[in-house]
């Protein structure tokens, strides 16, 4: 057995295929991870370790430092989910093994070295300041004007961002729990994520898309949809943004998730402004769509890169277009489905080729981000046209009906209904 290595896992569904990246007959692959994170770690594994939540740095040091006393200490730690990503470091760096360690980690994590060290390379981005306080935010609005955008340094899938339409508005600031935040400029206009490989030379394969509606917007309760793109001007103007960008962040290979405003440079061109960018493969249905529509898996590179491999991704010379929806639920979660339709689409490509729907009686937890959602939907066509049609269409008819748990539950969801074709 040549390598002891720690998996940090989280998801249910198999956004991850560890058995294809890893050889879990000649490493010892352990893996830490939670009781809905049971359903997908693969049977070849050599041990595994349930904590109850996997960005519980106690939790999993205590996990880890008894898998390395009975398998001996990890060559690598590997984490894919980006909540997973201290703890990953932290670990790495307590046990001196190799790879990504806390420093190098931060320009990726808190939101505000990431703003700064993209703007020190020329990037366009929104006005920005630290925000450790409500007066800072004040002081940040009447230099830049409202409405301004306050969020967590460090915080995945929209969590705790507020958009603050005046000062009056600072009292919803007031009902946060204190923690380190940022605040910007607010930008109108399109989001953009752009998800893909920097091969620390240049770009590998990469797909640009457009938000329908917002990651801000799906907190408060509405269906988040992706459409990828298909205008050649727009994305010729985007590759040479991206390569500022990726370049800036990281001179190694790394797998980006990527968002941005689009606008209008001066003269009429496309432009674009920095948001945000994540070390990891895109949440929500990227990484299925990637493997499903284009036949790419940005989950091995991603563990190419944390192993020290040098990822070798092939860069299609023709692209299908993919998007998809997230549907929340109706009523805070954990909450019981007790019903859901989606009729059939009037002609066959009008509607998604897979769904992950959660069955009826099933319970949907409380645990955030977007996979235990009210339901998800991925999509294929020949245009972004013909692929934001579906998703528009699905989104207005299909029904989800779930009752609220007041009571304590266990944190399984139950089963899904799932179908993927080709």
């Amino acid at each position: 057995m040549t390598a002891h290595i720690v998996v940090l896992h989280r998801w249910r569904d198999n956004h991850a295929l560890y058995e294809e990246y890893l050889d879990h007959t000649t490493h010892r692959v352990s893996y830490v991870t939670t009781d809905l994170g049971l359903a997908s770690v693969p049977s070849g594994a050599t041990a595994v370790r349930v904590v109850p939540a996997t960005d519980d740095v106690a939790e999993v040091w205590q996990a880890v430092t008894a898998l390395a006393a009975e398998h001996g200490p990890p060559a690598r730690v590997i984490a894919l989910n980006e909540g997973d990503l201290d703890a990953a470091a932290i670990i790495r760096e307590s046990l001196g093994c190799a790879g990504q360690k806390v420093e190098d980690l931060a320009r990726f994590r808190d939101k505000l070295v990431m703003v700064g060290t993209v703007a020190g390379r020329g990037v366009p981005v929104p006005a920005f300041a630290d925000a450790p306080d409500e007066a800072a935010v004040r002081d940040f609005a009447d230099r830049h004007g409202w409405p301004v955008v306050v969020k967590p340094r460090k915080g995945t899938a929209s969590r705790g961002v507020l958009v603050l339409e005046s000062a009056a508005d600072l009292a919803a600031l007031r009902a946060l729990a204190p923690e380190p935040r940022l605040v910007e400029a607010f930008c109108p206009g399109d989001i953009l994520h752009i998800d893909g490989l920097w091969t620390g030379a240049g770009l590998g394969p990469w797909r640009a898309s457009r938000y329908l509606n917002t990651c801000v917007d799906f907190t408060h309760g509405e269906a988040l949809g992706s459409v990828e793109i298909d205008d050649g001007a727009l994305l010729a103007a985007l590759g040479d943004f991206l390569v500022a960008v990726a370049g800036a962040l990281s001179s190694e290979p790394w797998v980006f998730h990527l968002e941005a405003f689009a606008g209008t440079t001066a003269d009429g061109r496309p432009g674009f402004t920095f948001l945000e960018a994540g070390y990891r493969v895109g949440g929500a249905e990227i990484p299925f769509v990637w493997r499903e529509v284009h036949g790419i898996d940005l989950m091995r590179a991603a563990v190419d890169v944390q192993l020290g491999r040098r990822p070798d991704l092939p860069v299609p010379t023709q692209w299908q277009t993919a998007g998809w929806l997230l549907v929340p639920t109706p009523v805070p979660a954990p909450c019981r489905v007790m019903s859901w339709e989606l009729p059939e689409p009037p002609a066959p490509g009008e509607g998604p080729y897979a769904t992950v729907i959660p069955a009826v009686g099933g319970v949907i937890p409380r645990i955030g981000g977007y996979e235990h959602v009210g339901a998800r939907f991925r999509f294929r066509g020949n245009s972004s046209g013909e692929v934001e049609k579906a998703v528009i269409r699905t989104a207005a008819h299909f029904r989800l009906d779930c009752e609220e748990i007041t009571a304590p539950v266990a944190a399984a969801a139950g089963p899904v209904r799932s179908g993927a074709g080709r």
